[in-house]
This record gives structure tokens, C-alpha cells and sequence, in this order.
């Protein structure tokens, strides 16, 4: 594993946690709402922003009653004025924030000339337009302080790797990790006070396939190995006060990623074969329309899902990620034991 894979990036001093405001979108449930609890834990002031305005205050009264500090804002993030309203609340509370974490996301399961284009144009208006927003917020008010903070985009397995059934998704992943890259470029090159962190997430325990959009007959569902939100928030929370160009959270996010680049074709083929049954449940009817979150809030405080498979309880990229130098050291131990083994 090598620097690149690793995600070192160029020297930015970051504050610690508990010095931290931090500012989380999508945080009523899943991987938003596991951060909060978390960074809340580590003594970081918190943000928090979601359409289930409910959810939020019900987190919010629970992180006070427990001695943190935290404020919440009801926002839409494909609403650029929201956007703005969350960084308002943020000032007008804390003065500042520190790490500003893009984080939520809304997902459509159904065949690529299936969706309409109304269900995909908003799907994009949260998962891709939301970040735009929220990382050129980030941006103009670290620039403004000329204090270094940190933008933490959460990509996916699917960023990396196209797949069947959820198409739109895939594709506003995509267009996350491009737009990730081409921003992390252009401010290191003005040597702009501001870390820019791409997490990589496999397959994870959320109520993501409970709030999606469903074309399908069968109700969507996370099947095979499974990483907790935990270990996701982990490596966010670790962006935060450590600069990183990439996290990977689970082995099938990286090697996916590494098939695809290096061996396009068969993975097509290996992909096309398995992926489609592991993403529904046979065994349930779906959830109709109208449940979905796409276009309205999904129920709240839930962190995970009703996902089916081997339910990991953590992820080893992730630790890798925050001791790189170990890592090497280790990953050349085993090289040479496997030299004199062939000797």
C-alpha cells in the first residue's frame, strides 16, 4: 500500500476534535447521525442539518442533556440557500466551524432506463449539488479566516465502480469524487488554508435502503459484507483533525476500485453477475414511493438498517488510514517472510 492509496495529503495543521465546530449534513440517521454521537463524544461543537427537523431536535436535546454543544438547522441541501442558512447557524452560534462534513445522500434503486429523469435530476440536486454548495461555503470561510479547517465529501464504492440497478446513485458518486479531486487541485495549487478528504465507503449498515427510491419488486438491500457506520464516522472524524486526500472504508470499497481500473472488462463481467442479487431482499415486498426520502424527509434516529449478510465491526482500511507508517512497516515484513518462505 503506498502513499497514493493511503491519502496523504499536502501539510495542513488541523485542530483537534475538542476543539472543533463541526458542521454535518444528513445527520437525523445513518452515518450522520453515528458522527454526531461521536464527534459529540470527543468534545467537537456540532451543526447539525437535515430535512427531518424532529429527528434533529430530538438529537440535539439528547447531546445537551449529555453536557455537549449543539445547535440544529431544518435544511434542504439541494437548496443553495439552505446550504447557506446551516453555515449562518454555524456562525451566529459558534463564531466559525472547522470541519464542515458533506454528508448527505439519497439513493434510487431501479434499472438505468427505468428512472425518470424527474427522480433523477433530484437525486442529483442532494447527492451532487448539495456538496457543490456546501464545499464552496467551506471554502470562501476558510479563506476568509485564513485559518485551516477541513471539507470531508462522502463518496462510495460506486464513486469508483459503475453498477447495475443503482445507476443514478453511481452516477452522482462519480461526479463527487470529480468534483472532489478537481477542487482538492485547485486549492492546493493556491495553497488555500483547507484539507480536502474523499471518503470511500463499501457496502454499510444504514437505513439507506429503507429511505432509497424503489423501482423494484423486491425491497432494496445491502447483502454480503457489511461495514457499520461506526467505521465510516471513524474515518471522518480522523479527516477532521488529520489531513487526507482519500479514506477507503472496507477491503471491498479498494479492491472494487483496483479491479476496475486495472482489469475494466472482467470486472464488468464478475460485477454483472453478482451485484444485482445482492441488492434486494426476495423475501419482501418493496417499500411504495411514498416512503422513500427523495423528496421529502425519511424517519429519523435510526442508525442502522434492515441490511442482510456479514455485519463487520470494523474496517481495517480505516485503521490502516491512520497509521500509515505501520502499515508499511508491516506490509514489508510480510513481503520479506514471503521471499525467504520461497527461498
Amino acid at each position: 500500500m503506498n502513499q497514493g492509496e493511503i491519502g496523504v495529503q499536502r501539510a495542513i495543521k488541523l485542530k483537534e476534535l475538542k476543539d472543533q465546530v463541526i458542521v454535518i449534513t444528513g445527520a437525523s440517521s445513518g452515518i450522520g447521525l453515528v458522527t454526531a454521537r461521536m464527534a459529540a463524544a470527543k468534545g467537537a461543537k456540532l451543526v447539525l442539518a437535515a430535512r427531518n427537523e424532529a429527528a434533529l431536535k430530538e438529537l440535539t436535546e439528547e447531546l445537551r442533556e449529555a453536557g455537549h454543544e449543539a445547535v440544529y438547522v431544518r435544511a434542504d441541501v439541494g437548496i443553495e440557500e439552505d446550504v447557506n442558512m446551516i453555515a449562518e447557524t454555524a456562525l451566529k452560534s459558534f463564531g466559525r466551524f472547522d470541519t464542515w462534513v458533506n454528508n448527505a445522500g439519497v439513493s434510487i434503486y431501479g434499472k438505468a432506463m427505468d428512472v425518470s429523469y424527474q427522480d433523477m435530476k433530484r437525486l442529483f440536486a442532494t447527492n451532487y449539488w448539495g456538496v457543490v454548495y456546501g464545499s464552496r461555503v467551506t471554502v470562501h470561510h476558510f479563506r476568509e479566516r485564513r485559518i485551516p479547517g477541513a471539507l470531508i465529501n462522502i463518496g462510495s464504492v460506486f464513486g469508483d465502480k459503475g453498477t447495475l440497478v443503482q445507476s443514478t446513485y453511481a452516477s452522482s458518486k462519480f461526479a463527487i469524487h470529480g468534483w472532489t479531486e478537481s477542487l482538492r487541485m485547485e486549492m492546493d495549487r493556491e495553497k488555500a488554508p483547507v484539507s480536502i478528504t474523499l471518503i470511500h465507503p463499501g457496502r454499510v449498515d444504514t437505513p439507506y435502503n429503507e429511505h432509497a427510491r424503489s423501482y423494484l419488486v423486491h425491497q432494496p438491500v445491502h447483502k454480503g459484507m457489511i461495514y457499520p457506520p461506526e467505521a465510516v464516522a471513524e474515518a471522518i472524524l480522523y479527516a477532521a483533525s488529520h489531513p487526507k486526500r482519500d479514506i477507503y472504508v472496507g477491503s471491498q470499497a479498494k479492491m472494487l476500485q483496483l479491479l476496475g481500473a486495472n482489469f475494466p472488462s472482467l470486472t464488468d463481467k464478475f460485477w454483472e453477475g453478482i451485484s444485482p442479487r445482492t441488492q434486494y431482499d426476495e423475501k419482501r415486498k418493496s417499500n411504495s414511493p411514498e416512503e422513500s426520502n427523495l423528496y421529502h424527509a425519511g424517519y429519523g434516529m435510526h442508525e442502522r438498517g434492515t441490511n442482510l449478510g456479514w455485519k463487520r465491526k470494523r474496517s481495517m482500511f480505516v485503521k490502516a488510514a491512520k497509521h500509515p507508517v505501520l502499515t508499511r512497516v508491516i506490509v514489508a515484513g510480510i513481503c520479506v517472510w514471503a521471499v525467504l518462505k520461497i527461498k
